[in-house]
């Protein structure tokens, strides 16, 4: 098995390595606001222009980036994201090696574009950096398969029937969770684990920890293999958070920990729970703004019919050292493993946006030196209202329109994603909250049609 050679150091280093290996074709790849990858694909003949930066594409056409009148927009080539992409079936071999290149997106004066969800990590990376601090993040991706029709159309009819960690023949995907597994780790990922989870149909492929930016990148690359290799095998694969009723939604639960000078910051064996200051005031930074977050971290209307009691997703915003109903949970190695899981997040956010909200909001718990309350041990489920009042805990946003509007009232998230990002991502989710209200549903019909 041949590994995605290590990124080049220039464009020079890029271009005979694209020679040595036979790459035919080179896509430029970027994300919209919405998180949906976007990319242009160029043949040998104009790598040398795609690596100057020189590729332009129509920023009216892509959501949430400009206006028709200021259109033009350059792709610039991030080097270390460089990777060759394994062949995803008999005809892939055929047409030539593909490698790809994800890219920060450009001004014609080559000034960053403020509605690049890339550069608005970027900048809270940066803020971090020159506290001392870099945020590395491990993330849980979850997603269903799902049976095509005979016309090659998905439905909700899961692949199989199986359970939590259940085996063949009763979990059918573990081939595909096989292959999936094998075509990552030809691109240079590190699997750490992949298993069934907890509802039929629903799998799950942990790589390993990374920095943000290096992390989001990799997530957005994932969902891309993830669905191509289901496509193969004739199926869908979906990270929509909640496919199915009456099961478990899919969640994409983030472990964050701050480092500085190569040691975890959150590690203090003489503090309670073994955690530093700087990690309880980054844990109560992420407490304080979850409510601004929500929208970000679950950006559907469907992502709030996982963020209900009863199917292992936090609703109240609390965090504990071993209770999964919480928000977050600190799990239990120390040391440099020390991390926060911040449950919340579903696979359909932008991961770009999303890594940057958590990172300005624990930021922002740090500067502040805000204390979060006590740790919660009980399962906050069977917690009464009085009970939660006690412990200063409050709900997460009940649905899309609420988290819009606590997003807009949090001026440490909105100041984090930028007035351009602010601007079209809360019109974008505004509208489609409108769309949602005036739809008459099935459930509807089916309740009260003939009653009324």
């Amino acid at each position: 098995m041949t590994l995605t050679p290590s990124p080049p150091q220039t464009a020079q280093d890029l271009l005979a390595t694209l020679s040595a290996e036979g790459v035919e074709f080179l896509r430029l790849q970027f994300t919209d606001i919405l998180g949906t990858t976007k990319n242009v694909e160029v043949p040998r003949s104009q790598f040398e222009k795609a690596l100057r930066g020189d590729v332009t594409f129509d920023g009216s056409a892509v959501e949430g980036f400009t206006r028709v009148e200021e259109s033009d927009m350059l792709l610039s080539p991030d080097l270390s994201t460089f990777l060759i992409y394994p062949p995803f079936s008999p005809e892939d071999a055929l047409g030539g090696r593909i490698a790809r290149l994800i890219c920060d997106v450009t001004l014609p004066d080559g000034a960053p574009f403020e509605g690049d969800p890339r550069f608005v990590l970027r900048r809270q990376v940066e803020r971090a950096r020159t506290l001392g601090f870099e945020m590395f993040v491990g993330t849980e991706p979850e997603f269903f398969l799902f049976e095509r029709t005979a016309a090659g159309v998905g439905s909700t009819v899961t692949h199989d029937r199986a359970g939590y960690f259940d085996l063949a023949p009763i979990d059918k995907g573990e081939r595909i969770r096989r292959e999936i597994t094998q075509k990552l780790v030809q691109m240079g990922f590190e699997i750490e684990a992949a298993h069934h989870e907890v509802a039929p149909g629903q799998h799950e492929i942990d790589f390993r920890y990374a920095p943000a930016l290096e992390t989001a990148d990799r997530i957005a690359t994932f969902k891309f293999v993830v669905k191509r290799v289901a496509l193969e095998h004739g199926l869908l694969a979906s990270f929509l958070p909640k496919p199915i009723a009456g099961v478990n939604g899919s969640g994409m639960h983030c472990h964050l920990s701050l480092f500085r000078e190569g040691h975890n910051a959150f590690a203090d064996p003489a503090g309670e729970h073994g955690l530093s200051a700087t990690a309880r005031h980054f844990i109560a930074g992420v407490l304080e703004h979850a409510g601004g977050m929500t929208a970000i971290t679950n950006p559907l209307v469907n992502s709030y019919k996982r963020l209900v009691p009863g199917y292992e997703a936090p609703v109240n915003v609390a965090w504990s050292t071993s209770n999964r109903t919480a928000l977050i949970r600190i799990p239990a190695k120390r040391g440099n493993s020390t991390r926060a899981e911040v449950r919340m997040p579903d696979p359909s956010c932008n991961p770009y946006l999303a890594l940057a909200a958590m990172l300005a909001a624990g930021l922002d718990g740090i500067a502040q030196e805000l204390e979060p309350p006590p740790a919660i041990a009980r399962n906050i489920f069977r917690m009464t209202v009085r009970e939660k009042r006690h412990h200063r805990i409050r709900e997460l946003p009940a649905d899309l329109r609420e988290a819009v509007d606590e997003l807009e009232k949090d001026p440490v998230v909105a100041g984090a994603l930028g007035d351009h990002v602010m601007e079209h991502f809360v019109a974008a989710k505004r509208a489609e909250w409108r769309e949602y209200s005036t739809t008459v549903h099935p459930w509807e019909l089916e309740r009260a049609l003939d009653l009324i």
